[in-house]
């Protein structure tokens, strides 16, 4: 079997404009690659009720023992304004052992590396006997997340594709390739809170009553105590209001509303519904109406130690000469679904550009990642044949 340039194969991917929920031309190539290694491939489209269609791809290859998914994206956010690019945002030119475009870091690369480590140990070895190995590909990971990974997942254990073990390609990397792993994601929630008070006139406060001086006073309340004081693998919970509302032009009116939209970022001794318990407390204290909406997108979670973190963590050290360290920081991924069906581990390049103009990595990252995966699939399916 040919092997395949982990390089070339993410500069063809970012020639791809696959700004999300875009992914098709991306999925094309993709295909066609994994059907030359023998892999069946699925194409399959989901639509949630007021959402567009996404597709996304499923392979597999091999049927027996162990199974191995690798997930990732090949939608990518919009590139902004062209012209304040060094290079073509959808060019994948290589300048100075840099390769620029939309994607390079987040995350083509990281599909590329993959499909490169496979090609490598078919080349080798040849059909495993025992053990397989699947990609799980979305074109809605930047977007809302609704039509990708969650219902692919299901469909997969639907249809008797559940795996065993998870990696996901998200460019975790910080200084140097393989010095931070991601063993878990804090949760996130989106919040609004609209204190109702009654409009007057600011010369006759006591005729009316000022919403905002409520909101500001809950707001001071909720900030002036730490939610938590976090745990061995997680921060502490954190709270950020994000913006503060009153929609009102005029100087001599008191308000009738004010609203409030924040963040909270929280680890595994909270969930949602803890935390509006813990919002409502405060708010409650201060009195008056009001009106509060919180929203999770995935609550925290953590892949402890064991088989697989382990094997990731030693093949990543043989490769870049660094254990990777075990983080749970950073926002969220698509690892939050992967974790209802198996254990997930996010490894990948150094991602200090992702999402910035000249989003670039350098190349000998993209080989040295491409070795690191093979190394990955080398002691996975050595375990496979091993029956570990």
């Amino acid at each position: 079997m040919a092997s395949i340039d982990p390089v070339a194969l993410t500069a063809e991917l970012i020639r791809c404009r696959s700004v999300t929920p875009e992914a098709g031309s991306s999925l094309d190539l993709l295909q066609d690659r994994l059907a030359g290694l023998g892999f069946a491939v699925e194409r399959i489209a989901f639509q949630a009720e007021g959402t567009v269609p996404v597709e996304n791809l499923f392979a597999r290859l091999g049927g027996t023992g162990p199974h191995l998914a690798f997930a990732g994206h090949v939608d990518v956010v919009p590139p902004g304004d062209p012209s304040a690019w060094t290079h073509d945002p959808f060019g994948g030119e290589v300048v100075d052992g840099l390769l620029y475009g939309r994607g390079a870091a987040d995350m083509k690369s990281g599909v590329a590396c993959f499909l490169a480590a496979v090609a490598g140990y078919l080349a080798e070895h040849g059909r495993p006997a025992r053990g397989s190995v699947s990609f799980v590909i979305t074109g809605d990971e930047e977007g809302p997340a609704v039509n990708g990974t969650e219902p692919l997942l299901q469909w997969m254990d639907a249809h008797g594709h559940r795996p065993d073990a998870c990696l996901v390609g998200e460019p975790t990397s910080v200084q140097r390739n393989g010095d931070m792993m991601k063993v878990g994601r804090r949760g996130s929630a989106n919040g609004v809170l609209v204190v109702e008070g009654r409009q007057g006139h600011t010369a006759y406060p006591h005729r009316a009553d000022n919403p905002a001086h409520r909101l500001v006073r809950m707001l001071s309340a909720i900030l002036a105590e730490p939610i938590d004081g976090g745990t061995e693998f997680f921060e502490p919970t954190n709270l950020q209001v994000t913006s503060i509302d009153i929609g009102n032009p005029a100087s001599n009116v008191i308000p009738g509303e004010a609203t409030a939209r924040f963040n909270i970022r929280y680890n595994d001794l909270q969930d949602r519904d803890r935390l509006e318990a813990w919002l409502r407390r405060h708010c409650d204290a201060v009195g008056g109406s009001y009106r509060l909406e919180l929203h999770s997108s995935g609550d925290a979670f953590l892949t402890g130690p064991g088989p697989f973190t382990d094997l990731v963590a030693e093949a990543a050290e043989a490769v870049f000469g660094v254990r990777p360290e075990p983080s749970t920081s950073g926002g969220t991924s698509d690892a939050r679904f992967v974790k209802n069906y198996c254990p997930v581990i996010e490894l990948g390049l150094v991602g200090q550009t992702m999402h910035q103009v000249d989003e670039r990595v350098r190349t000998d990252d993209v080989h040295s990642l491409a070795r690191c995966y093979r190394a990955i699939l080398d002691r996975w399916f050595a375990r496979a044949e091993s029956g570990g």
